[in-house]
């Protein structure tokens, strides 16, 4: 039985969205990738992932949009989402803590390795 947990990588840099998937897949995870707030809120339904790596600036849906639309809906509301983010006022972590992240990393403050470790720990792993 295959036992991989599914993280649902919504990120529009492709080139560092490709840089997480090869990572996370290395650590055995299963990865699907989106790209906008959009694709991420239908994937969430479809997909059913353990963890969600999500972006804060994209287009058309924002990710603290996606956000609380995810925590307002029955099936998705217990899904463990972890927002990587450029955005580093304490004003912006503050919204992503009101709508229920479980995790706030700034990108400019974290290195894949710790985004990985933030996963494993949010999924209860190593």
């Amino acid at each position: 039985m295959d036992t991989k947990k599914r993280i649902l990588l919504v990120e529009d840099d492709v080139a560092l969205s490709a840089v997480y998937k090869s990572r996370l897949e290395l650590e055995g995870f299963e990865i699907r990738e989106v790209s906008n707030g959009e694709d991420a809120l239908s994937a969430a339904l479809e997909y059913k992932p353990d963890l969600i790596v999500l972006d804060a600036m994209m287009p058309k849906i924002s990710g603290f949009d996606v956000l609380d639309i995810l925590r307002n809906t029955p099936e998705t509301g217990n899904i463990k989402i972890v927002m990587l983010t450029a955005l580093s006022q304490p004003k912006d972590k503050e919204r992503a803590e009101n709508l229920g992240v479980d995790d706030y990393l700034v990108k400019s403050q974290v290195v894949i390795g710790d985004v990985v470790e933030r996963v494993k720990f949010h999924l209860g792993i190593g």
